[in-house]
């Protein structure tokens, strides 16, 4: 005859792992609204890249070669075209950024509004000076254009060039085979042959969601940037040099090296730009232009929130499960599998009401409204299952507290690991204390009953 404590703990393994399955549909839920939200924020606008100012010029070297042919010999035209560019030596971005907040539907997006004042300075045009690499062959470059790339040109509002004080038009396009998007400028061919200092200025205006990211292609790049957002995140391969932050906004500040880049060999070879998912080190080991970043982004994000929290989901039904089986051992009282199903149902609808209420009312407000309807259920629910109010009110309790540890583990990153273990070990240690006194051989009907004696007098 099988024993009915394994029977049941088998019941409720199953009842476990179908509810592991329902906690997956509510995670792939989670997901999905993550997805749409990623395709509002794209039909609103697009994070920004900025590249530049440098100057460029396009370059065809020609010469002439015999070729031996049946008919005898003839001369052939070989090509070799290639770009040539002019990388400031210093780079100064002082700029701030006013945020504000559109939304898509039920999504909501910050975006900023970048006004800089960028100031470049070269030494000289020498770089711009092609060179031979054929004996003989002729030599053809176009006239030097100073460009400034950005990532989505579409946000640009304003944009205004002055080479050494003199204004410059500015028009759509970059004539770079790589970084096509943003604004050009066509310089006298003349100054490829100066000697003198060269220096651009440009004022921008910029419009971008999210996140911005900077380019430090100058021989020493400085960069200053002012906004009213207090919850800023720096990345990317280089971080501020100074920075301060308060609830009225940061102010921080880069000071950057070339010796400390590649971007002059990246710009060289067309890289594209890096992923602004990924963090320094990432940029360097994929090959890509290098930058630093800035992000405009709510630490407190419904959705990554609300996927955090059903990641514990598994975790809660257990030590919900832990916790109706000491009632049931302790008070001798009977529990259906069916009715830890419906106690665990309750749990992962918890999840399902944080992401769908957090939407609409805030991810604070949706997580005390659905933990408050929970627990209030379960409570209902455990007076009836354990066989009195005494029982279920504790029982409810219980579960506040789980829910209320929870919110406090979402709100920490550093620490929330440490936490968590914590709690988790505070737990396991008042669980072996409450029944340490436990006879569990007496416990199965089919257990040895010198086992059964033994385990009394112990």
């Amino acid at each position: 005859m099988k024993n009915p404590v394994f029977t049941k703990i088998a019941a409720i393994v199953g009842v476990i792992i179908a509810l592991m399955m329902g906690l997956g549909f509510i995670q792939t839920i989670v997901h999905d609204r993550q997805f749409h939200r990623s395709a509002a924020v794209a039909s609103i606008g697009s994070n920004q890249t900025l590249t530049g100012p440098l100057i460029h010029s396009a370059c065809v070297e020609a010469w002439d070669v015999s070729v031996k042919t049946d008919e005898g010999q003839r001369i052939e035209e070989k090509r070799r075209e290639f770009m040539l560019i002019a990388l400031p030596e210093q780079l100064t971005i002082n700029s701030s950024a006013g945020t504000d907040l559109r939304a898509r539907g039920l999504h909501q997006v910050n975006t900023f509004h970048l006004k800089a004042k960028i100031t470049a300075q070269w030494t000289g045009l020498e770089a711009l000076k092609a060179v031979q690499t054929v004996k003989n062959s002729r030599l053809t470059c176009g006239a030097p254009i100073a460009m400034l790339s950005v990532s989505d040109s579409a946000g640009i509002r304003t944009a205004k060039l002055d080479i050494n004080g003199t204004s410059q038009v500015l028009k759509p396009g970059t004539f770079h085979p790589r970084y096509s998007r943003g604004v050009h400028a066509m310089l006298p061919d003349a100054l490829r042959h100066q000697t003198q200092p060269l220096t651009a200025e440009i004022d921008l205006e910029l419009l971008g969601t999210e996140k911005l990211s900077i380019v430090p292609l100058g021989g020493t790049t400085q960069i200053r940037l002012q906004s009213n957002w207090p919850h800023p995140s720096f990345g990317g391969t280089f971080l501020p040099a100074d920075r301060r932050i308060d609830e009225k906004g940061f102010d921080a500040s880069w000071r950057i090296s070339a010796l400390a880049t590649t971007v002059g060999q990246s710009l060289a070879q067309g890289l594209g730009f890096c992923s602004l998912e990924g963090d320094g080190h990432q940029e360097k080991q994929n090959g890509c232009l290098e930058t630093l970043r800035i992000s405009f982004i709510d630490p407190i994000n419904s959705y990554s929130l609300s996927d955090r929290a059903t990641k514990y989901g598994v975790l809660f039904i257990a030590l919900t499960f832990v916790a109706v089986g000491m009632f049931e051992f302790m008070q001798r009282l009977r529990v259906h599998p069916v009715q830890y199903f419906l106690v665990g149902s309750a749990i992962c609808s918890f999840f399902l009401l944080l992401v769908s209420l957090s939407e609409h009312i805030g991810f604070n407000g949706a997580y005390a409204a659905a933990a408050s309807a929970c627990v209030l259920l379960l409570m209902y629910y455990a007076s009836f299952m354990l066989g009195s109010l005494k029982r279920g009110l504790p029982f409810g309790l219980g579960i506040g507290l789980l829910y209320g540890l929870l919110f406090v583990l979402l709100q920490l990153e550093q620490t929330a690991l440490a936490v968590g273990a914590v709690a988790l070990f505070a737990l396991l240690s008042l669980i072996m204390t409450l029944t340490r006194k436990v006879n569990w051989y007496g416990l199965t009907s089919s257990a040895n009953p010198h086992d059964a004696a033994h385990a009394e007098k112990a």
